[in-house]
Order: C-alpha cells, then structure tokens, then sequence
C-alpha cells in the first residue's frame, strides 16, 4: 500500500503577523491623527518651561537640561551628584522668596532712624494738640504759644510778658501763667525740660548784667527757680541755660521783631531720646 503524501507548509508569513502588522498601522494612523489635530505653539511652551524652572528651580542656575546643571559628567559622577542634585531641586526659589521677605523687614540704620523720627513727630504732634486744649482751657492760649519738633514739644512766652526791661525778675503776670504751664510740665514732662532765655541784638551794660549773654541767663535762671521751687518737677530734668542773641527768631530791625525775639522757650524733650 503506498503512503500517503504528506501536505506542504502554506507559503508567506504565518497569519498572526499579518493581524500584528494590520494593529501598528492602526496604531501609528491613530497618533498620526492626534499630532495633526492639535497644535503646540512654541512660545507659550517657552514660557511655561521658564515658569516651571524659575519657580520649582529643577535646573540650577537657570540651566536648560540637567547636563547643564550638577549633573555634568556621565555614569558614576552623576550618580555621585544625584543626591545633592535632587536635595537642591526647589531651593533656589525658597532662598529667593526667604530673601524677598528678609530684605522687606531688614532697614538700615538711615531707614530706621527715619522710621523713628516721623513717630515721634507723630507722637509730639498728638501731645501738643493736648497742651493747646489746656492752654485754651486755662485761658493762657495767647501768652503761650506751642510747636513741636521729632525732638521736642517747645512752649515759648513773650519776654514782655515774663520781664521789664533790662531786668530779669518776674513779674506778676508772668507767675500766674507760669504757675498754669507747670501743670502742664508735671502732667507732660516725664523726660528732660530746658529753659532758654533770649534777646534781642540791642546791647546792654548795666550794674547788674555786662550783656545779653549774662541777661538772658539770668532769666532763664529765674524761670527755672520758679518752677523748682512750685511744681513737683525732678530737678535733675531741669535745664537752664542763655542764648543771648544769638537765636533770633524775627527781624531785630523792627520794634515788633524785636520784641519776639525776647521770649523764654521752655522745651520738653520726648522721653525716649533722653
């Protein structure tokens, strides 16, 4: 009996290839369509890349790849640098912010000093609005008039008022107002007081005083022993001392500027800059 004849293997590929062939056509058809449905623009993408870095800092220094950065060589070095490159990655961004928020607080010392002044000029400006109201209310206001200074609160009465001419004893006008203004010390006056007498440029030579010098000394001397002698004030905040001339505060040319500028300033220093 003769054998029967074997089949022949089917010629070409096997049939599984054809349907994998038939899927990556598929597949690559499939991304080809999304590539050309969307559009990337290059600039926005630029400038997210540049958000991106400049915010969680991935590449130090502004770097564009990590080639750039820590990771410079290949194999092993980077390896050795991956720690410190991963343990970087958003500090640059948090020392810029800690540093924006230090250099806010961090004044120098011109800053500061400006800083302080305009508060004591606030704080004097408050404090001489008080003393006005209490002037006015002890009907004084006209006798004594009030400034302020980041420094000082200054009352000034008018010599005319405070003294005849030529002479440095008080008159009795001039005791009654200074007996109101003391109030105004012991309630205001916690920090160091000065009293100033002053002139004006006219000479003067007398048995009792050789010069403005010596008068407006003299003056401020007896205002100073007054109020020692009626008020409650520390002594040793008290301070005295005579401009003579030298401080004129109108034109001495003039029988008014004249007598402006003979007056006693009594400055009430803030407490803060004693």
């Amino acid at each position: 009996m003769a054998k029967r004849k074997e089949d022949a293997p089917p010629a070409g590929a096997p049939a599984w290839m054809a349907t994998f062939s038939d899927l990556m056509n598929l597949l690559l058809c499939f991304f080809v369509m999304l590539f050309a449905m969307s559009s990337i623009e290059e600039a926005k993408l630029q400038d997210f890349v540049a958000a991106m870095n400049n915010t969680f800092s991935v590449f130090d220094g502004g770097a564009a790849a990590i080639g750039d950065g820590f990771l410079i060589s290949n194999g092993v070095s980077q390896l050795n640098e991956l720690d410190q490159y991963i343990n970087s990655t958003g500090k640059t961004a948090d020392s810029e912010t800690e540093g924006e928020d230090f250099n806010e607080f961090e004044k120098s010392p011109e800053a500061m000093e400006e800083i302080l002044e305009e508060q004591n000029l606030q704080k004097n400006e408050e404090l001489a609005e008080g003393m006005e109201e209490a002037l006015q209310d002890s009907q004084i206001a006209d006798e004594v008039e009030v400034s302020f200074t980041a420094q000082y609160i200054q009352l000034t009465m008018n010599g005319a008022l405070c003294f005849d001419n030529a002479s440095a004893q008080l008159r009795d006008e001039a005791k009654l107002v200074l007996d109101k203004v003391g109030v105004l010390l012991e309630r205001y006056g916690t920090g160091i007081i000065e009293i100033e007498g002053h002139t004006d440029n006219v000479p003067i030579s007398n048995a009792l005083y050789a010069s403005n010098e010596e008068l407006s000394s003299a003056r401020a001397m007896t205002v100073f022993y007054y109020l020692r002698d009626t008020t409650s004030l520390n002594t040793t905040n008290l301070k005295h001392s005579g401009m003579g001339e030298r401080c004129p505060i109108a034109d001495n040319s003039t029988p008014e500027g004249r007598s402006r500028n003979r007056r006693v300033e009594i400055r009430i220093y803030s407490p803060s800059l004693n």
